[in-house]
């Protein structure tokens, strides 16, 4: 049996990543949603799918008629900023019997997804919030680290690469928290700080120096209960480019006085001005993760985490999850009713096979 898997943004940044790997299973049907008509019915067309890809227009402030029309058995919504937005598109889809997830990684949004919970359970369809690199890898590697140690403190991030598609979406989703208070676990509480800020580098393997600033991220409010022993932990994002990462910390100094509005305003300029540094920069992006706790006989220990990723194939790492769900259901199995964060969906082995044929290297200390 094929499953209709409806892809909104499927077309754009995020959205093609998740079309292209899914169009060559024989068990699924994708159907391109987009704003755009003529966008949405060029690339359906241009997929070379396994069964024939369609299209439609569908905008996120008023999905739920073309849903119903569809009659998907998955949706998979792509389209940020996340930050801001509602529940209708997950409750479109749970009204019309589909399966839901997607690629948010808006602190608020992911956490509260609960709140479909019943709704969920009541339509027998499941609503996964957050079907990305945070937090579905992020505590992937962490449930791993807590098979031998008591998990104290993490310290993770992730470096963009400046030569790589870069959506409007992502880029007012950052943009919307530079400069701007957020709660992270500092010394065993919850202490504020300022995105974009807590400048530092990190050293990786094969890449080099590397520059960040702080970010606010479902994890942030998840992982201390989810880690009873956790005090401490920071996650991090920068620029490849240390002009542009150094420009973005001074503009959040900006935002953080008062002397500038919210910097999101000015997403679609200031995203368009970052393509002119692409020639200084590369296809190379990173991510690291550094896990501190108590062992065995409560001797301190550490694991050491970075993947590498080239040719511009960083975008593919945040995709997996949503790909993976979609082919599980399209294989038929069955995942619990209801609706949570992406989290004990799946395994670090899961996730990291599913990398396999990507330019991307993983090294683990």
């Amino acid at each position: 049996m094929v499953m209709r898997v409806a892809i909104l943004g499927g077309y754009g940044n995020f959205g093609g990543y998740i079309s292209r790997a899914l169009a060559s299973d024989r068990r699924i049907e994708l159907v391109i949603c987009g704003r755009d008509a003529g966008k949405a019915r060029r690339f359906a067309e241009g997929l070379d799918a396994a069964n024939p890809a369609s299209s439609a227009v569908l905008d996120i402030v008023n999905p739920k008629d073309t849903l119903a029309n569809i009659a998907p058995g998955l949706v998979i919504h792509t389209v940020g900023p996340f930050q801001g937005q509602d529940y209708r598109v997950a409750e479109a889809a749970i009204a019309c019997g589909a399966h839901y997830c997607d690629l948010a990684d808006a602190r608020s949004f992911v956490c509260g997804i609960d709140t479909l919970d019943k709704q969920a359970r009541q339509a027998g369809t499941t609503a996964i919030a957050g079907a990305s690199s945070v937090p579905c890898l992020t505590a992937a590697y962490l449930d791993e680290a807590a098979q031998v140690m008591a998990i104290e403190e993490v310290d993770y991030g992730i470096s963009a690469a400046q030569q790589t598609n870069r959506g409007l979406g992502t880029a007012s989703a950052i943009l919307s928290y530079v400069g701007r208070p957020f709660t992270m676990m500092r010394g065993g509480a919850m202490r504020r700080v300022f995105g974009w800020q807590g400048l530092h580098s990190e050293t990786y393997p094969g890449l080099g120096r590397r520059w960040f600033g702080y970010c606010d991220i479902p994890d942030l409010d998840l992982f201390p209960s989810r880690y009873p022993d956790l005090k401490q932990m920071r996650f991090c994002a920068g620029h490849e480019i240390a002009l542009l990462h150094f420009g973005t910390w001074l503009l959040s100094w900006g935002v953080r006085l008062r002397l500038l509005p919210r910097l999101d305003r000015w997403s679609d300029t200031l995203l368009r001005a970052s393509f002119q540094f692409d020639p200084l920069g590369s296809g190379r992006s990173g991510f690291h993760m550094i896990i501190r706790g108590k062992g065995r006989e409560g001797r301190a220990a550490e694991r050491r985490h970075w993947m590498i990723a080239r040719q511009g194939h960083g975008p593919n790492i945040p995709c997996m999850p949503a790909i993976l769900i979609a082919r599980r259901l399209a294989g038929g199995e069955a995942i619990e009713p209801g609706a949570r964060p992406c989290l004990d969906l799946i395994t670090l082995e899961e996730y990291l096979a599913a990398l396999e044929g990507l330019d991307i290297s993983v090294i683990d200390q």
